[in-house]
Protein backbone atom coordinates (compact mmCIF):
# COMPACT_ATOMS: atom_id res chain seq x y z
CA UNK A 1 0.00 0.00 0.00
CA UNK A 2 2.94 2.35 1.11
CA UNK A 3 4.60 1.14 -2.51
CA UNK A 4 1.64 2.20 -4.49
CA UNK A 5 0.88 5.63 -2.93
CA UNK A 6 4.28 6.37 -3.36
CA UNK A 7 4.31 5.61 -7.08
CA UNK A 8 0.94 7.98 -7.40
CA UNK A 9 2.69 10.77 -5.63
CA UNK A 10 5.47 10.22 -8.67
CA UNK A 11 3.01 10.78 -11.23
CA UNK A 12 0.55 13.15 -9.49
CA UNK A 13 3.25 16.17 -10.92
CA UNK A 14 2.44 14.92 -14.85
CA UNK A 15 -0.82 14.68 -13.96
CA UNK A 16 -1.33 18.03 -12.55
CA UNK A 17 0.65 18.94 -16.03
CA UNK A 18 -1.52 17.82 -18.00
CA UNK A 19 -4.60 18.98 -16.27
CA UNK A 20 -3.91 22.35 -16.11
CA UNK A 21 -2.62 22.50 -19.74
CA UNK A 22 -5.95 23.58 -20.98
CA UNK A 23 -7.43 25.70 -24.96
CA UNK A 24 -7.33 23.73 -27.73
CA UNK A 25 -5.74 20.75 -27.96
CA UNK A 26 -5.12 20.87 -32.11
CA UNK A 27 -3.38 24.04 -31.69
CA UNK A 28 -1.18 22.46 -28.69
CA UNK A 29 -0.09 19.41 -31.23
CA UNK A 30 0.43 22.14 -34.05
CA UNK A 31 2.89 24.53 -31.81
CA UNK A 32 5.18 20.89 -30.92
CA UNK A 33 5.53 19.70 -34.24
CA UNK A 34 6.39 23.24 -35.75
CA UNK A 35 9.20 23.29 -32.95
CA UNK A 36 10.35 19.57 -33.81
CA UNK A 37 10.44 21.04 -37.71
CA UNK A 38 12.33 23.45 -36.16
CA UNK A 39 14.88 21.72 -34.20
CA UNK A 40 15.89 19.75 -37.63
CA UNK A 41 15.81 22.77 -39.73
CA UNK A 42 17.66 24.80 -37.80
CA UNK A 43 20.03 22.23 -37.25
CA UNK A 44 20.69 21.08 -40.83
CA UNK A 45 21.05 25.16 -42.24
CA UNK A 46 23.51 26.06 -39.37
CA UNK A 47 26.07 24.28 -40.87
CA UNK A 48 28.60 27.31 -42.47
CA UNK A 49 27.87 29.57 -39.39
CA UNK A 50 28.69 27.17 -36.93
CA UNK A 51 31.74 26.75 -39.60
CA UNK A 52 32.52 30.34 -39.21
CA UNK A 53 31.57 31.45 -35.91
CA UNK A 54 31.98 28.52 -33.75
CA UNK A 55 34.97 26.37 -35.69
CA UNK A 56 32.60 23.84 -37.05
CA UNK A 57 30.35 22.95 -33.51
CA UNK A 58 27.11 22.69 -35.19
CA UNK A 59 25.90 21.41 -31.84
CA UNK A 60 25.72 24.96 -30.98
CA UNK A 61 23.20 26.31 -32.47
CA UNK A 62 20.91 23.21 -32.17
CA UNK A 63 21.42 23.79 -28.12
CA UNK A 64 20.56 27.10 -28.48
CA UNK A 65 17.33 26.77 -30.19
CA UNK A 66 16.50 24.03 -28.21
CA UNK A 67 16.88 26.39 -25.28
CA UNK A 68 14.73 28.97 -27.31
CA UNK A 69 11.78 25.87 -27.63
CA UNK A 70 11.84 25.17 -23.93
CA UNK A 71 11.70 28.77 -23.02
CA UNK A 72 9.02 29.26 -25.77
CA UNK A 73 6.40 27.16 -24.30
CA UNK A 74 7.18 27.64 -20.47
CA UNK A 75 6.11 31.14 -22.60
CA UNK A 76 3.19 29.22 -24.04
CA UNK A 77 2.39 27.74 -20.96
CA UNK A 78 2.04 30.57 -18.29
CA UNK A 79 0.69 32.87 -20.62
CA UNK A 80 -2.52 30.89 -21.29
CA UNK A 81 -2.69 30.13 -17.69
CA UNK A 82 -3.80 33.80 -17.54
CA UNK A 83 -7.40 34.38 -17.99
CA UNK A 84 -7.23 36.77 -21.28
CA UNK A 85 -9.64 39.99 -19.74
CA UNK A 86 -6.47 40.85 -18.34
CA UNK A 87 -4.76 40.72 -21.47
CA UNK A 88 -6.99 43.90 -22.24
CA UNK A 89 -6.56 45.76 -19.33
CA UNK A 90 -2.87 45.61 -19.94
CA UNK A 91 -2.92 46.30 -23.78
CA UNK A 92 -3.24 49.88 -23.51
CA UNK A 93 0.02 50.05 -21.23
CA UNK A 94 1.69 47.86 -23.67
CA UNK A 95 0.99 50.33 -26.82
CA UNK A 96 1.92 53.67 -24.81
CA UNK A 97 5.13 51.83 -23.87
CA UNK A 98 5.74 50.25 -27.82
CA UNK A 99 5.55 53.88 -29.26
CA UNK A 100 8.37 55.43 -27.57
CA UNK A 101 10.25 52.15 -27.96
CA UNK A 102 10.04 52.26 -31.76
CA UNK A 103 10.79 56.21 -31.83
CA UNK A 104 13.68 55.35 -29.95
CA UNK A 105 15.01 52.08 -32.38
CA UNK A 106 14.42 54.07 -35.08
CA UNK A 107 16.57 57.00 -34.27
CA UNK A 108 19.14 55.27 -31.70
CA UNK A 109 18.66 51.57 -32.62
CA UNK A 110 21.12 48.49 -34.01
CA UNK A 111 21.72 49.35 -37.59
CA UNK A 112 21.59 46.66 -39.91
CA UNK A 113 21.55 47.40 -43.69
CA UNK A 114 20.91 50.51 -43.24
CA UNK A 115 17.64 50.12 -40.87
CA UNK A 116 17.33 50.12 -37.43
CA UNK A 117 15.23 47.40 -35.71
CA UNK A 118 16.77 46.30 -32.66
CA UNK A 119 17.46 47.67 -29.51
CA UNK A 120 19.83 46.56 -27.35
CA UNK A 121 19.24 45.63 -23.72
CA UNK A 122 21.83 47.30 -21.21
CA UNK A 123 22.32 44.67 -18.50
CA UNK A 124 21.71 41.47 -20.30
CA UNK A 125 23.61 42.63 -23.73
CA UNK A 126 20.88 41.25 -25.78
CA UNK A 127 18.87 42.91 -28.38
CA UNK A 128 14.84 42.64 -29.40
CA UNK A 129 13.05 43.49 -32.05
CA UNK A 130 10.67 46.64 -30.96
CA UNK A 131 8.34 45.76 -33.90
CA UNK A 132 7.27 42.71 -32.37
CA UNK A 133 6.49 43.52 -29.00
CA UNK A 134 4.49 46.77 -31.08
CA UNK A 135 2.92 43.78 -33.18
CA UNK A 136 1.67 42.11 -30.34
CA UNK A 137 0.31 45.31 -28.26
CA UNK A 138 -1.95 46.90 -30.89
CA UNK A 139 -3.49 43.39 -32.05
CA UNK A 140 -4.44 43.81 -28.12
CA UNK A 141 -5.44 47.46 -27.96
CA UNK A 142 -7.42 46.82 -31.40
CA UNK A 143 -9.46 43.62 -30.14
CA UNK A 144 -10.45 46.21 -26.88
CA UNK A 145 -11.34 49.15 -29.17
CA UNK A 146 -13.17 47.09 -31.08
CA UNK A 147 -14.93 45.25 -28.27
CA UNK A 148 -16.05 48.56 -27.17
CA UNK A 149 -17.00 50.81 -30.00
CA UNK A 150 -19.37 48.08 -31.90
CA UNK A 151 -22.32 50.49 -30.97
CA UNK A 152 -20.95 53.21 -32.56
CA UNK A 153 -18.24 51.49 -35.47
CA UNK A 154 -19.75 52.91 -38.65
CA UNK A 155 -19.39 56.09 -37.86
CA UNK A 156 -16.21 57.92 -39.01
CA UNK A 157 -15.53 60.12 -36.21
CA UNK A 158 -16.50 58.20 -33.17
CA UNK A 159 -15.81 54.71 -34.60
CA UNK A 160 -13.12 54.54 -37.40
CA UNK A 161 -11.26 57.41 -36.28
CA UNK A 162 -10.16 55.87 -32.66
CA UNK A 163 -9.18 52.04 -34.31
CA UNK A 164 -7.90 53.71 -37.63
CA UNK A 165 -5.45 56.07 -35.91
CA UNK A 166 -3.63 53.43 -33.45
CA UNK A 167 -2.78 51.58 -36.64
CA UNK A 168 -1.21 54.08 -38.39
CA UNK A 169 1.14 55.39 -35.87
CA UNK A 170 2.68 51.79 -35.54
CA UNK A 171 2.92 51.30 -39.22
CA UNK A 172 4.44 54.73 -40.13
CA UNK A 173 7.20 54.08 -37.47
CA UNK A 174 7.65 50.58 -38.49
CA UNK A 175 8.00 51.56 -42.19
CA UNK A 176 11.52 53.48 -42.49
CA UNK A 177 13.05 50.26 -41.30
CA UNK A 178 11.14 47.60 -42.19
CA UNK A 179 8.72 48.08 -44.88
CA UNK A 180 7.47 44.47 -44.91
CA UNK A 181 6.51 44.33 -41.15
CA UNK A 182 4.72 47.49 -41.57
CA UNK A 183 2.58 46.23 -44.85
CA UNK A 184 1.77 42.85 -42.85
CA UNK A 185 0.52 44.61 -39.76
CA UNK A 186 -1.34 46.79 -41.77
CA UNK A 187 -2.93 43.93 -43.87
CA UNK A 188 -3.80 42.09 -40.91
CA UNK A 189 -5.15 44.91 -38.84
CA UNK A 190 -7.67 45.81 -42.14
CA UNK A 191 -8.68 42.20 -42.39
CA UNK A 192 -9.41 42.55 -38.53
CA UNK A 193 -11.45 46.04 -38.81
CA UNK A 194 -13.42 44.16 -41.77
CA UNK A 195 -14.32 41.46 -39.50
CA UNK A 196 -15.40 44.03 -36.73
CA UNK A 197 -17.68 45.84 -38.39
CA UNK A 198 -15.86 48.98 -39.74
CA UNK A 199 -17.60 50.70 -42.51
CA UNK A 200 -16.11 49.03 -45.74
CA UNK A 201 -16.24 52.65 -47.19
CA UNK A 202 -13.73 53.44 -44.27
CA UNK A 203 -11.94 50.55 -45.03
CA UNK A 204 -11.66 51.32 -48.80
CA UNK A 205 -10.41 55.12 -48.25
CA UNK A 206 -7.79 53.57 -46.21
CA UNK A 207 -6.20 50.96 -48.56
CA UNK A 208 -6.67 53.66 -51.57
CA UNK A 209 -4.65 56.29 -49.56
CA UNK A 210 -1.95 53.40 -48.49
CA UNK A 211 -1.84 52.51 -51.94
CA UNK A 212 -0.30 55.69 -53.20
CA UNK A 213 3.18 55.37 -51.93
CA UNK A 214 3.13 51.77 -53.11
CA UNK A 215 2.17 52.46 -56.54
CA UNK A 216 4.98 55.44 -56.18
CA UNK A 217 7.49 52.93 -55.27
CA UNK A 218 6.69 50.27 -58.19
CA UNK A 219 6.37 53.49 -60.40
CA UNK A 220 10.35 54.73 -59.39
CA UNK A 221 10.88 50.98 -60.24
CA UNK A 222 9.53 51.04 -63.47
CA UNK A 223 11.17 54.25 -64.48
CA UNK A 224 14.53 53.56 -63.12
CA UNK A 225 15.19 50.21 -64.70
CA UNK A 226 13.84 52.11 -67.87
CA UNK A 227 16.34 54.98 -67.52
CA UNK A 228 19.39 53.54 -65.76
CA UNK A 229 22.28 52.79 -67.87
CA UNK A 230 23.29 49.70 -65.55
CA UNK A 231 26.40 51.07 -64.27
CA UNK A 232 26.51 51.40 -60.96
CA UNK A 233 29.21 53.41 -60.87
CA UNK A 234 27.42 56.83 -62.03
CA UNK A 235 24.92 56.63 -59.03
CA UNK A 236 26.45 58.15 -56.01
CA UNK A 237 26.50 56.80 -53.03
CA UNK A 238 23.86 57.71 -50.42
CA UNK A 239 25.81 58.75 -47.58
CA UNK A 240 24.71 57.40 -43.61
CA UNK A 241 23.20 60.51 -42.89
CA UNK A 242 20.28 59.88 -45.26
CA UNK A 243 19.06 56.79 -43.94
CA UNK A 244 15.66 56.91 -45.22
CA UNK A 245 16.65 57.95 -48.76
CA UNK A 246 18.31 54.46 -48.74
CA UNK A 247 16.39 52.57 -47.04
CA UNK A 248 13.98 54.17 -49.97
CA UNK A 249 16.49 53.31 -52.61
CA UNK A 250 16.66 49.57 -51.08
CA UNK A 251 12.83 48.91 -51.70
CA UNK A 252 13.06 50.26 -55.08
CA UNK A 253 15.70 48.15 -55.88
CA UNK A 254 14.14 44.88 -54.62
CA UNK A 255 10.80 45.75 -56.71
CA UNK A 256 12.55 46.29 -59.40
CA UNK A 257 14.50 43.13 -59.15
CA UNK A 258 11.43 40.96 -58.58
CA UNK A 259 9.70 42.46 -61.67
CA UNK A 260 12.63 42.33 -63.89
CA UNK A 261 14.88 40.36 -62.52
CA UNK A 262 18.85 39.86 -62.14
CA UNK A 263 20.34 43.28 -62.90
CA UNK A 264 24.14 44.15 -61.55
CA UNK A 265 22.71 46.72 -58.70
CA UNK A 266 19.81 44.05 -57.42
CA UNK A 267 22.80 41.34 -57.39
CA UNK A 268 22.28 40.46 -53.55
CA UNK A 269 18.88 40.17 -54.07
CA UNK A 270 18.62 38.22 -57.11
CA UNK A 271 21.85 35.87 -55.43
CA UNK A 272 19.06 35.09 -52.80
CA UNK A 273 16.13 34.55 -54.56
CA UNK A 274 18.13 32.13 -57.12
CA UNK A 275 20.35 30.31 -54.46
CA UNK A 276 16.60 29.71 -53.08
CA UNK A 277 15.26 28.44 -56.57
CA UNK A 278 17.84 26.01 -56.52
CA UNK A 279 17.33 24.81 -53.29
CA UNK A 280 13.50 23.92 -54.15
CA UNK A 281 14.33 22.86 -57.03
CA UNK A 282 17.27 19.96 -55.94
CA UNK A 283 14.44 18.65 -53.42
CA UNK A 284 11.84 17.61 -55.78
CA UNK A 285 8.67 15.66 -54.18
CA UNK A 286 10.74 13.99 -51.61
CA UNK A 287 13.72 15.98 -50.63
CA UNK A 288 17.25 15.00 -50.12
CA UNK A 289 17.14 13.72 -47.01
CA UNK A 290 17.50 15.26 -43.39
CA UNK A 291 20.75 17.33 -43.13
CA UNK A 292 21.75 16.44 -46.64
CA UNK A 293 20.90 20.39 -48.02
CA UNK A 294 23.68 21.67 -50.45
CA UNK A 295 22.25 25.54 -50.95
CA UNK A 296 22.70 26.03 -47.14
CA UNK A 297 26.05 27.09 -47.71
CA UNK A 298 25.39 29.15 -50.34
CA UNK A 299 21.82 30.96 -49.03
CA UNK A 300 22.18 33.50 -46.88
CA UNK A 301 20.45 33.43 -43.93
CA UNK A 302 19.22 29.82 -44.68
CA UNK A 303 18.26 29.46 -40.66
CA UNK A 304 15.32 31.93 -41.09
CA UNK A 305 14.51 34.38 -43.85
CA UNK A 306 14.94 31.54 -46.27
CA UNK A 307 14.63 28.45 -43.89
CA UNK A 308 11.33 26.98 -46.17
CA UNK A 309 13.46 26.91 -48.78
CA UNK A 310 16.01 24.64 -47.16
CA UNK A 311 12.70 22.47 -45.29
CA UNK A 312 12.24 21.67 -49.02
CA UNK A 313 15.08 20.90 -50.19
CA UNK A 314 15.31 18.45 -47.72
CA UNK A 315 11.89 17.09 -47.08
CA UNK A 316 10.82 17.75 -50.53
CA UNK A 317 7.64 19.48 -51.97
CA UNK A 318 5.75 16.82 -49.46
CA UNK A 319 7.33 17.88 -46.39
CA UNK A 320 6.30 22.26 -47.73
CA UNK A 321 3.10 21.07 -47.91
CA UNK A 322 2.77 19.67 -45.06
CA UNK A 323 4.23 22.96 -43.27
CA UNK A 324 1.92 24.65 -44.73
CA UNK A 325 -1.12 22.70 -44.01
CA UNK A 326 -0.38 23.20 -40.10
CA UNK A 327 -0.16 26.64 -39.97
CA UNK A 328 -3.47 26.33 -42.14
CA UNK A 329 -5.30 23.87 -39.50
CA UNK A 330 -3.62 26.70 -36.61
CA UNK A 331 -5.37 29.07 -38.56
CA UNK A 332 -8.74 26.66 -39.15
CA UNK A 333 -8.46 25.83 -34.86
CA UNK A 334 -8.35 30.22 -34.25
CA UNK A 335 -11.13 30.49 -36.11
CA UNK A 336 -13.09 28.38 -34.45
CA UNK A 337 -12.12 29.67 -30.99
CA UNK A 338 -13.43 32.58 -32.83
CA UNK A 339 -16.69 31.48 -33.62
CA UNK A 340 -17.26 29.56 -30.13
CA UNK A 341 -15.94 32.51 -27.64
CA UNK A 342 -19.45 34.87 -26.51
CA UNK A 343 -16.90 37.83 -25.96
CA UNK A 344 -16.27 40.35 -28.36
CA UNK A 345 -12.68 40.76 -26.96
CA UNK A 346 -11.96 37.38 -26.81
CA UNK A 347 -12.79 36.59 -30.68
CA UNK A 348 -11.33 39.55 -31.79
CA UNK A 349 -8.39 38.80 -29.98
CA UNK A 350 -8.20 35.39 -31.38
CA UNK A 351 -8.31 36.09 -34.60
CA UNK A 352 -6.06 39.26 -34.87
CA UNK A 353 -3.29 37.06 -33.42
CA UNK A 354 -4.28 34.04 -35.65
CA UNK A 355 -4.00 36.05 -38.83
CA UNK A 356 -0.53 38.20 -38.24
CA UNK A 357 0.88 34.93 -37.76
CA UNK A 358 -0.52 33.09 -40.87
CA UNK A 359 0.34 35.93 -42.92
CA UNK A 360 3.66 36.38 -41.63
CA UNK A 361 3.92 32.22 -42.51
CA UNK A 362 2.68 32.97 -45.75
CA UNK A 363 4.87 36.00 -46.95
CA UNK A 364 7.89 33.98 -45.67
CA UNK A 365 7.11 31.23 -47.83
CA UNK A 366 6.23 33.44 -50.79
CA UNK A 367 9.37 35.20 -50.46
CA UNK A 368 11.13 31.88 -50.78
CA UNK A 369 9.64 30.91 -53.90
CA UNK A 370 10.04 34.17 -55.33
CA UNK A 371 6.06 35.16 -55.40
CA UNK A 372 7.08 38.24 -53.72
CA UNK A 373 9.80 40.17 -53.00
CA UNK A 374 12.91 40.02 -50.68
CA UNK A 375 12.01 40.72 -47.03
CA UNK A 376 13.06 40.17 -43.60
CA UNK A 377 10.29 37.87 -42.37
CA UNK A 378 11.00 35.09 -40.64
CA UNK A 379 8.63 31.49 -40.53
CA UNK A 380 7.12 31.77 -37.39
CA UNK A 381 7.81 29.28 -35.09
CA UNK A 382 10.48 27.22 -37.37
CA UNK A 383 13.57 30.06 -38.10
CA UNK A 384 16.26 30.46 -35.84
CA UNK A 385 15.56 31.66 -32.26
CA UNK A 386 15.25 35.41 -30.85
CA UNK A 387 12.99 38.05 -29.83
CA UNK A 388 10.33 37.17 -32.77
CA UNK A 389 10.25 33.55 -31.52
CA UNK A 390 9.38 34.24 -27.94
CA UNK A 391 6.84 37.05 -28.79
CA UNK A 392 5.26 34.62 -31.43
CA UNK A 393 4.96 32.02 -28.59
CA UNK A 394 3.24 35.27 -26.41
CA UNK A 395 1.19 35.32 -28.85
CA UNK A 396 -0.10 31.68 -29.25
CA UNK A 397 -0.22 31.70 -25.34
CA UNK A 398 -2.70 34.65 -25.31
CA UNK A 399 -4.72 32.50 -27.58
CA UNK A 400 -4.82 29.78 -26.36
CA UNK A 401 -6.26 31.46 -23.28
CA UNK A 402 -8.86 32.44 -25.28
CA UNK A 403 -9.35 28.80 -25.96
CA UNK A 404 -9.18 27.91 -22.59
CA UNK A 405 -11.54 30.56 -21.19
CA UNK A 406 -14.14 29.45 -23.62
CA UNK A 407 -13.87 25.87 -22.89
CA UNK A 408 -14.61 26.39 -19.09
CA UNK A 409 -17.37 28.60 -19.88
CA UNK A 410 -18.97 25.32 -22.43
CA UNK A 411 -18.21 23.54 -19.89
CA UNK A 412 -20.39 25.12 -16.90
CA UNK A 413 -22.74 25.29 -19.57
CA UNK A 414 -23.19 21.93 -20.09
CA UNK A 415 -22.82 20.87 -15.93
CA UNK A 416 -25.51 23.40 -15.61
CA UNK A 417 -27.82 21.72 -18.29
CA UNK A 418 -27.19 18.38 -17.04
CA UNK A 419 -28.01 19.01 -14.33
CA UNK A 420 -31.54 20.73 -14.92
CA UNK A 421 -32.44 17.50 -17.21
CA UNK A 422 -31.64 15.71 -14.48
CA UNK A 423 -33.95 17.74 -11.80
CA UNK A 424 -36.69 17.79 -15.09
CA UNK A 425 -35.77 13.99 -15.42
CA UNK A 426 -35.80 14.06 -18.85
CA UNK A 427 -35.93 10.28 -20.53
CA UNK A 428 -34.46 11.43 -23.92
CA UNK A 429 -31.33 12.89 -23.19
CA UNK A 430 -27.44 12.65 -23.27
CA UNK A 431 -24.45 14.75 -22.60
CA UNK A 432 -23.47 14.96 -26.71
CA UNK A 433 -27.11 16.07 -27.32
CA UNK A 434 -27.17 18.90 -24.87
CA UNK A 435 -23.51 19.92 -25.89
CA UNK A 436 -24.59 20.06 -29.70
CA UNK A 437 -27.95 22.54 -28.62
CA UNK A 438 -25.82 24.59 -26.38
CA UNK A 439 -23.29 25.30 -29.04
CA UNK A 440 -26.55 26.00 -31.57
CA UNK A 441 -27.92 28.55 -29.44
CA UNK A 442 -24.73 30.26 -29.29
CA UNK A 443 -23.79 33.90 -29.96
CA UNK A 444 -20.79 34.24 -31.80
CA UNK A 445 -20.03 37.64 -30.86
CA UNK A 446 -21.76 39.99 -27.92
CA UNK A 447 -20.53 43.26 -27.09
CA UNK A 448 -18.53 43.52 -23.62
Amino acid sequence: MAFNEMINKERNPLRNLGARTKGDKVIWAAVVLLALVSLLAVYSSTGLLAYKMNKGNNEVYLFKQFAFVVVGVLIIYFAHQVNYTIYSRVALILFLISIPLLIYTLFFGVKLNEGSRWIRLPIINLTFQTSDLAKLALFMYLSRLLSRKQMVIKDFRKGFLPVIIPVAIVCLLIAPANLSTALLIGATSMMLLFIGRVSWKHLALTCGVALIPIAILVLAAVIGHKTSSGDVADHPKTESHSRLLVRVNTWISRVESFVYGTKESNADNDYQINQAKIAIAKGGWIGLGPGNSQQRNFLPHPYSDFIYAIIIEEYGLIGGAVIIGIYLLFLFRSIRIYRRCPFAFGAFLALGLSFTLMIQALANMAVNVNLFPVTGVTLPLVSMGGSSFLFTCLAIGILLSVARNVEQLEGDKVEKALESAEEENEEDWDQETVEEDLLMKEEPILNE
